[in-house]
């Protein structure tokens, strides 16, 4: 029989309170196509009702693939486990996902994007769950918040502390999907999926296979079928014996406002010259700064906002290469994306699956992150997750706790304070207009890093913004170097909602960060 249905057919096998497992990274691997004859359905039916949701990073964005959002009905989903959600900017109106969520409609869960997929691994194999250190003393633990974001979620934790061998684990059961829908490039008509135009694996085979082993439902989503025997055996990601249905969706945009970019798969090298680079700002200033940090031969792991344009400093300086950019889609080195393409990597040199990404990233197998912040607190604790005023302005924690539970090095990057109006003149910073809301603050609202575990553990942390580089030192916030033009009691410590210490080797910021030139970037050894 025939394993290619259309939409509406494939949607029809799937029955009310199935726990539904999608693999996407916004709009990239994003089976949009699938989630809308889903919602359509339910729209037309009522059925398939009181549905969850696994979403290990976000499903679909606000340019164009809806994802999650077909679904975000009452009714119809009623808890998600999400590592990351649809986010957006400030203007535009939030998403529905986002209104049931701080409407209390359904349960939904921020659980680490890392730990989602390790929940996929251990339910495929059949083993209880997953034992991990990751989010501890941070809103995962369950001694904060437990990964809760609304009081539904709160009524059925999901997850507990454990002692085991003496030591606190955090324990979450194993995630067994009843459908897991993913999406690749290219299937046979046995269902053998190739994903040679993606800019990324994601987690598809594992939650393929977590749908598989436990008699569940596996629907892929393809830009084409062709005849059996055209796909090579190295080329094929997902093998036909884990697929029931394939979808043929030929229009799918391959990643967030992107038809196709044949770099973003890596079938093209993008010329170097075709990068824009950083123009000149507080914001270049602050990436600049942060390539200071870096040497040569490192592997660097990049986060969304202002870090996400430091490789474009080191391609403006003559040292792409020197360091390999690692993110948590997958992909490994190239040149990561900006804005809402960020996830994908332009001239990539290897895409591995985002379980083993996080592997590495758990264990701290790279050399350091480079991620934002929106709140640090006295501790040198971190909250990147939760923006109580604007809640989809922030897409969840994804994979930070992830990535940071244990980083050797982590630099984080942000303008000092909120709503400041600041310019450069002459090589020296000058603020026009202070900012009314303080980002250094005595406790941050959500913990998603713990500076105090940090510093237990020797983590190397610093935080750097257009006025000043503040290091974490024996737990406290030091001030260690200062801008040009910029005074240290007015402008910094009275402008900190906390005490911040200053360092006795306080030194003004390199000079030439703040001209318009290049500043001789060398990375050493």
């Amino acid at each position: 029989m025939s394993k290619v249905f259309l939409a509406d057919e494939a949607v029809n096998l799937i029955a009310d309170n199935a726990v539904i497992a999608v693999n996407s990274s916004s709009g990239l691997c994003c089976p949009d196509a699938i989630l809308k004859a889903l919602g359509e359905r339910y729209e037309r039916e009522k059925h398939p009702k009181n549905l969850t949701s696994i979403n290990p990073i976000a499903a679909g964005d606000m340019f164009g693939s809806p994802g999650t959002e077909h679904i975000a009905k009452l009714g119809m989903l009623t808890k998600i486990i999400g590592g990351s959600f649809i986010s957006g900017p400030t203007s535009a109106a939030p998403p529905k996902i986002w209104e049931m969520i701080t409407s209390n409609k359904l349960a939904a869960y921020n659980v680490p994007s890392g730990i989602i997929f390790d929940m996929l691994r251990e339910g495929s194999a059949r083993r209880p769950g997953v034992f991990t250190k990751i989010g501890l003393e941070t809103f995962v633990d369950p001694r904060l918040e437990g990964c809760a974001m609304n009081e539904k979620a709160k009524q059925n934790p999901i997850v507990r502390l454990e002692n085991f061998e003496e030591e606190e684990w955090l324990f979450f059961n194993s995630l067994v999907p009843n459908v897991s829908i993913i999406r690749g490039s290219i299937s046979d008509e046995r269902g053998n999926i190739s994903f040679e135009q993606e800019g990324a694996y994601l987690g598809a085979i594992e939650m393929a296979l977590a749908a598989r082993n436990n008699g569940g439902l596996v629907i892929a989503q393809v830009r084409e079928v062709k005849p059996n025997g055209t796909i090579k055996p190295h080329d094929v990601h997902v093998p036909g014996i884990f697929v029931d249905i394939v979808v043929e969706a030929p229009d799918m945009l391959q990643t967030t406002s992107t038809p196709y970019d044949a770099a973003i798969s890596g079938e093209e090298v993008r010329a170097l010259d075709s990068f824009k680079t950083q123009e000149f700002g507080v914001g270049k200033v602050i990436a600049r700064r942060i390539a200071r940090e870096l040497k040569r031969n490192w592997v660097v792991n990049i986060g969304f906002g202002i870090s996400a344009n430091v490789p474009r400093i080191l391609l403006e300086e003559g040292c792409h290469g020197d360091v390999t950019w690692v993110i948590e889609q997958g992909a490994v080195g190239g040149i990561p994306l900006l804005d809402f393409k960020f996830g994908c990597s332009a001239n990539a040199e290897a895409f591995v699956t985002s379980p083993h990404q996080f592997s590495y990233f758990q264990a701290a197998g790279f050399d350091a992150s480079l991620l934002s912040f929106l709140e640090v607190a006295r501790d040198g604790s971190v909250n990147v997750s939760r923006l109580s005023a604007t809640p989809h302005r922030t897409a969840g924690a994804g994979g930070f706790v992830d990535i940071t539970s244990r980083a050797r090095k982590i630099i984080f990057s942000g303008s000092f304070n909120v709503g400041s109006k600041v310019r450069i003149d002459s090589g020296q910073l000058i603020i026009e207009k202070e900012g009314k809301i303080a980002k250094f603050v005595d406790e941050v609202d959500q913990v998603s890093f713990s500076g105090a575990r940090a510093s237990r553990q020797n983590q190397d942390i610093m935080y750097v913004t257009e006025r000043c580089v503040i290091r974490l030192i024996d737990g406290q916030l030091t001030l260690t170097e200062v801008a040009p033009g910029i005074n240290v009691e007015g402008d910094i410590l009275q402008r900190a909602n906390t005490e911040i210490l200053v360092s006795p080797d306080l030194k003004e910021m390199e000079p030439a960060l703040f001209i318009d030139k290049k500043i001789n970037l060398d990375l050493k050894s």
